[in-house]
């Protein structure tokens, strides 16, 4: 059994995890929803060329990869706002033609 201490410890640490890997989530939630928009941007300038069908390749890239940390996040509980995504609408924010 451990000392009143220790517990103490313990429960300080597993803060000091939580608070890591809260921040660690919420840079690349950040970045990603940002490049994701500047593919878009890229997408739709690209419209009518020859680099179009790769743009929309990484529009959709985007889409798949934050549509599974959004759904990851929700099936464990994490709020999407610790993940920097809050108020992020996949279909409305990436796709030229939400689904519906």
């Amino acid at each position: 059994m451990l000392a009143p201490a220790a517990h103490r410890y313990v429960r300080r640490l597993r803060g000091a995890m939580a608070d890591l890997h809260k921040n660690y989530l919420f840079d690349p939630g950040y970045l990603l929803r940002e490049e994701a928009l500047r593919a878009k941007q890229a997408f739709q300038a690209s419209k009518g060329t020859g680099d179009e069908a790769f743009q929309s390749g990484r529009v959709m890239a985007y889409y798949e990869v934050l549509s599974l940390i959004v759904n990851q996040a929700q099936s464990f509980g994490v709020p999407i706002a610790d993940l920097h995504l809050a108020g992020l609408n996949l279909d409305r924010d990436l796709l030229d033609t939400p689904i519906q």
